[in-house]
């Protein structure tokens, strides 16, 4: 299946949960915000979130400075 993550086309094996592909990708969850489709994503529902053929995904880091 197909999915588009910051504007990039991905491959990924169908079921993939999002947790996983965070975690795969090398995200620091505490430092990220998930939006699917134009819907933010709870941190608390990451590993029952399972991603699907055509979905749009945009991960956001936050970055601290002074």
């Amino acid at each position: 299946m197909k999915i588009r993550a910051n504007g990039q086309e991905r491959d990924l094996p169908q079921g993939k949960a999002l947790g996983a592909f965070l975690e795969e990708n090398q995200f620091q969850r505490q430092r990220i915000a998930v939006e699917l489709n134009g819907e933010i994503v709870p941190k608390s529902k990451y590993e029952e979130t399972i991603l699907r053929d055509g979905d749009v995904l945009e991960v956001v880091s936050f970055v601290g400075g002074g």
